[in-house]
């Protein structure tokens, strides 16, 4: 019954992993896991339950740059002497397998990279009961707001600090993110008139409904590809196609007013009933 009720706990244990690997320098060339990343937390209290990181040395040392970009970057020299993966597969598994995996862009990349360190060494690899990439989540929910979806971007948007590019620390600040962000759309979602929309990045076309007079909002455009400057439309009382025929029918009516006589307000009240009939 222990390993029964323990499997059910289990389960319901979101794992944030992420991976730092070297960069192909040309086509053709794979990525090689330099890092691995991740904190068990507790998806009901948002606590950390477990946490774990090692570095990673390729067999062939030679794919790893002698020089990073980032001052605390992964360079030859540092992994020289970790462990090569076969080494802490055992760990990385019982990590990952059968919990909710989430991270971002994973499905993309880490998830695949995982996969291929594992066939490398001729080991099934671990397997999630859920995902949640936090990439296409935010992307969907929260948009563009903070200018683009880079963990670096979002990150500075809420005054967290600079991304360090390692493992452990990427998904800790991972966490905070989704954290800032559910906490803004909870707030927009209980006061939706006032705050909803607000938020730069989100240009909307407003127009006018002639049925009850009110000014709704709706977004004209997807949040995955905003524009970069935002389009408003004035309401018009007719449709486009229907401008040439407005046109004419006034024309019609300015013979008729010649031909007959007919008083200035007169035609007026013509000319604008036939607006609200279009």
């Amino acid at each position: 019954m222990e390993s029964s009720t323990s499997g059910k706990e289990r389960t319901a244990e979101i794992v944030f992993f992420d991976l730092e690997t070297t960069v192909p320098n040309r086509a053709g060339k794979r990525f090689w896991v330099l890092e691995f990343g991740a904190i068990v937390v507790c998806p009901k209290k948002l606590v950390e339950l477990e946490s774990y990181s090692t570095l990673v040395r390729p067999k062939d040392l030679s794919v790893v740059s002698l020089r990073s970009g980032r001052c605390d970057g992964i360079t030859r020299e540092v992994v020289a002497n970790a462990p090569v993966f076969e080494d802490v597969a055992d760990k990385i598994f019982s990590i990952l397998n059968g919990r909710v995996w989430a991270g971002h862009n994973i499905q993309r990349f880490d998830c695949i990279r995982i996969k291929e360190a594992f066939s490398d060494i001729g080991r099934p690899a671990p397997e999630p009961v859920g995902m949640i990439d936090s990439l296409g989540v935010l992307t969907e929910k929260f948009g563009r707001r903070a200018g683009n979806m880079k963990m670096a971007t979002l990150a500075s948007y809420f005054g967290l600090g600079q991304q360090k590019h390692r493992s452990l620390d990427d998904v800790r600040m991972n966490l905070e993110v989704l954290k800032h962000c559910a906490t803004v759309l909870f707030l927009e979602s209980s006061l939706p008139s006032v705050l909803l929309g607000k938020w730069q990045g989100s240009p909307t076309v407003i127009t006018r409904s002639r049925a009850n007079g009110k000014l709704p909002c709706r977004e004209e455009t997807s949040r995955k590809s905003p524009p970069t400057s935002a389009v408003y439309q004035r309401a018009v009382p007719y449709t486009r196609g229907s401008l040439g025929k407005m046109t004419e029918g006034v024309r019609n009516l300015l013979c008729k007013a010649q031909g007959k006589q007919l008083p200035l307000n007169s035609l007026v009240l013509k000319h604008s009933h036939m607006l609200r009939l279009r």
